[in-house]
């Protein structure tokens, strides 16, 4: 694991969209198409604020949530609007976009058509996580229903159930995320600090994060 440490959010945040623009360019240098993988939530929102205006070839970039809650997108827990809203916008507009739902009653009913294609971007170019004070990352939390499964599995992605959840949720597996070619995490204050001090030294089981650490850049900043 690799620590970087900022002296304040708005300039990780830029210089991170930035480092993303430039391995998604290094990505495309080798291949036709790239991948794009990130979280919900509000900590990436200025990401992709800065992401979005990069002039970089979009129309060949494929972009992914690393989880997304079952809920369709027009509600206000979808990840996948806020990503629409702020990173798919206008250079990025281009992008195209992988869905992690599809208008069914549970995600074990849409397993298999969205597994074959988020299997068939393995392995991602860029993988952008954040991580909570209770060191999950991705929709890996600790006491979740199938953790176990997620750590462990071959398969690209996990339906997960979590105490404290209000839905289901489905979720790139630990083995999809370590198979990225690049790997960044994004935390900011100091109560999250100290979770990825107290996760390097646990089990995934208890740490979900500490599952996919290895090789991963972390980017750190106080506020």
């Amino acid at each position: 694991m690799e620590l970087i440490e900022y002296a304040d959010a708005e300039m990780m945040m830029i210089d991170l969209a930035n480092r993303l623009a430039g391995e998604l360019r290094e990505a495309l240098g080798r291949d036709e198409t790239a991948s794009l993988a990130v979280p919900g939530g509000t900590t990436p929102g200025p990401i992709f604020d800065s992401l979005s205006s990069v002039d970089l070839d979009w129309d060949r970039v494929k972009v992914l949530l690393t989880d997304e809650r079952w809920v369709p997108e027009d509600s206000p827990r979808s990840n996948t609007g806020l990503v629409k809203r702020r990173l798919m916008t206008d250079r990025a507009a281009s992008a195209t976009y992988v869905p992690l739902y599809l208008p069914k009653e549970q995600p074990e009913e849409a397993m298999e058509e969205l597994s074959a294609a988020v299997g068939a971007l393995n392995p991602i170019s860029v993988v952008l996580l954040g991580m909570g004070a209770d060191m999950h990352t991705a929709s890996l939390f600790p006491g979740a229903d199938r953790l176990a499964e997620g750590l462990t599995t071959e398969a690209p992605l996990v339906a997960m159930r979590a105490p404290g959840a209000p839905e289901a949720r489905i979720t790139l597996s630990a083995k999809m995320l370590n198979d990225a070619v690049r790997r960044h995490i994004v935390i900011t204050g100091e109560a999250k600090r100290e979770a990825l001090e107290k996760a390097r030294s646990l089990p995934p089981e208890e740490a979900p994060v500490a599952a996919i650490l290895k090789n991963a850049v972390v980017h750190w900043a106080k506020e």
